[in-house]
This record gives structure tokens, sequence and C-alpha cells, in this order.
């Protein structure tokens, strides 16, 4: 079930069923980059202004499911407007500054994004621009990326799945009242 935070900046209704904490794995495999299962840890957070914070990390896993080194990181800002249009500025740790357009699809869960764009430092390898599709498919958080260089036209690079985390602290705060003891709860 999806909750609506009561303190979520209206605008922001649209984009709730982004928020909170998401754990899964996924594959990556580009021309020129070693291909690779990897782990990754997502978070969505808001503060009450028009924007959900992002932050994502992702490592190399092994045959066995291990981290074995930290892989990509990247953070940003979401913001979406009265006509679902979806706007991100996201931030790589690569070097790469990317500013993404897309929209919210009609009657389901689902954001299409493409860069308009992309800035890069010296130290960031070759890239020219991406898409992105995010949806939730009972309750769960999917998503493909594409990406393109000079040298390799837009093709799909990565994509995961991913859980919703749920923090047993936040099921506790919602019970008032208990006992200290516990078992009068079941009395």
């Amino acid at each position: 079930m999806i909750e609506i935070p009561s303190d979520l900046h209206p605008d922001l209704v649209p984009l709730v069923f982004l928020l909170g904490n998401w754990e899964g794995a996924g594959v990556s495999d580009f021309p020129g980059a070693e291909k690779c299962n990897f782990g990754q840890e997502v978070t969505f957070t808001h503060d009450g202004r028009d924007f959900l914070e992002y932050v994502s990390h992702t490592w190399v896993l092994d045959n066995d499911g291990k981290k074995v080194r930290p892989l990509e990181s990247e953070s940003g800002y979401w913001r979406v407007d009265k006509d679902r249009k979806v706007e991100v500025v996201m931030i790589r740790d690569q070097g790469v500054v990317e500013i993404w357009y897309g929209e919210l699809a009609d009657q389901k869960p689902q954001i299409d994004l493409v860069t308009d764009a992309v800035a890069r430092t010296g130290a960031s390898g070759p890239y020219t621009g991406g898409k992105r599709l995010y949806g939730y498919v009972k309750s769960d958080l999917m998503w493909v990326g594409e990406k393109a260089t000079p040298d390799v036209e837009l093709r799909p690079y990565m994509s995961a799945h991913l859980k919703k985390v749920v923090d047993p602290s936040e099921w506790a705060k919602d019970l008032k009242d208990l006992p200290d003891d516990g078992i009068a709860f079941f009395k």
C-alpha cells in the first residue's frame, strides 16, 4: 500500500510511489566496460519542499551475491509539475552532471526520462546521453537505463529490480499505549 505522508508537498503526490528505501540487484552490460551483476541501494526522501531527494549506490557482486567493490553512485533532485512532467538534476561520481526530462505515464506509476543536458569533467569517461524508465510493479521498483557515447549508439546498459526496505522502528512508532510487559496486549 502506498501511503502519502502528511508533510509531503502537494506537487509531489504523483511521485509518492518512489518514496522510501529500496534494495535489490541488477545487471550492467556496456561495450568497453565489465559485464557484471550489481547490488543497489536507492533512497527517495522529502523534506516538505517541492522535490524528492534521490541517492543511489551500486556495487559489483560476485557469483555468490557478495559485494566486491563500488560500481556507481549518484544523487539528485526530482520534481514533477501539474501536467505530470518530471525533471531530474543528477550528479554521478564519475564526474557527470545530467538534467533529465520526462513524464509520468497516464494512469500508472511509470516514469520515462531522457537526458536534456550532460556536463562532464575531464576525468569522466565518454558519455553523451541516456534514457531511463522507472516503474512501480507489484510493490517493487524496477528500472532500466540506456546510455550513449560518441562511439556507442544509445543502448540498454543497466537494469535492476528493487524491493522496499521497511525499518521495524517505523512500525513501532505506530503502536501507541502498549503496556510495558507486552502480555496485556494479548489478553
